[in-house]
């Protein structure tokens, strides 16, 4: 069986500059919101965001709570099908909350597009993006925040089909440590 790595045809982000810039944009979170009149939730989207969520509500200074949704839009393939679904709802109740909505990647913007509409219509107060990795160059729709909302980006990634740090392809490569470009021949 061949190696995860081998599959890998360049890495973008080490696991240390990961480890670095989620720390500056909890910093940034928490400064940002300190103070705020209304409570926090930060909810992530599954499965992309899983990791990325779990390291970055440990370094928000804030109390907060956490929960996951899931929305249906890739399947197995590489394409979005471009008519998003939430599958799986938050438990929590957002109603006159301050949401930071986590997402792995935006890319075209429609699953984002998508999201945000649904957490406003639960009554968030503001919805706020903190994306890991955002690709403008894809963008389809224009990104609409809810009230007060900011968003912050990890990093601006390359059109490049990526995987790592809990982005995959096939449900594989989830676990790397680090985002690097898959291979072309292995997602065609």
């Amino acid at each position: 069986m061949m190696e995860l790595e081998d599959h890998i045809e360049r890495i973008l982000w080490t696991e240390q500059q990961i480890s670095e810039r989620v720390s500056e944009l909890a910093s940034q979170i928490s400064d940002d919101f300190n103070g705020s009149s209304s409570s926090f939730a930060v909810v992530g989207v599954a499965t992309g965001a899983f990791i990325f969520l779990a390291d970055i509500v440990r370094k928000i200074k804030l109390p907060v709570s956490v929960d996951l949704l899931r929305v249906e839009s890739y399947g197995f393939g590489t394409e979005s099908n471009g008519a998003p679904r939430i599958s799986s709802d938050v438990k929590i109740d957002i109603k006159g909350k301050h949401v930071l909505l986590v997402e792995d990647i935006v890319d075209t913007g429609n699953t984002l597009t998508c999201v945000i509409s649904h957490l406003a219509s639960k009554g968030a107060s503001s919805v706020s993006v903190c994306s890991f990795l955002d690709k403008p160059a894809r963008r389809k729709v224009r990104i609409e925040l809810v009230g007060e909302g900011k968003f912050y980006r990890g990093f601006e990634c390359p059109d490049d089909f990526v995987v790592g740090y809990g982005m995959d392809y096939a449900e594989l490569y989830r676990n790397l440590p680090y985002v690097g470009i898959l291979k072309p021949e292995l997602h065609k």
